[in-house]
């Protein structure tokens, strides 16, 4: 039988210039590791968006993920959430299982 462990997955959609800030938080909270994706589009509350390279990808959206422990993303959380209005981050959090916690 395979043996899993709880672990919490954090993700960020945040704007492509304020990427460096979130990873340099991401750090000081001790999460090790992330993953990076481009956003291609969405919609929501203020209406639909799409990635727009033709005016230089200022307002590129990307999606930062990472697994971490409980504490590390508490704290990591508590760090964000001044950003949460000023930026219009979106975040989720949620409960994933893992095979090599020793990883995360």
């Amino acid at each position: 039988m395979v043996v899993t462990h709880s672990r919490k997955r954090i993700e960020i959609i945040v704007d492509a210039p304020l990427l460096r800030r979130v990873r340099m938080l991401a750090d000081e909270a001790g999460i090790t590791g992330h993953t990076l994706q481009r956003a291609l589009g969405g919609g929501g509350e203020d209406g639909r968006w799409r990635d727009d390279r033709v005016t230089g990808g200022v307002g590129s959206k990307i999606i930062f993920s990472a697994i971490s422990d409980e504490d590390n993303a508490d704290k990591f959380l508590a760090i964000l959430e001044p950003l949460l209005e000023e930026y219009g981050l979106i975040v989720t959090l949620s409960t994933v299982e893992v095979m090599r916690a020793e990883r995360f």
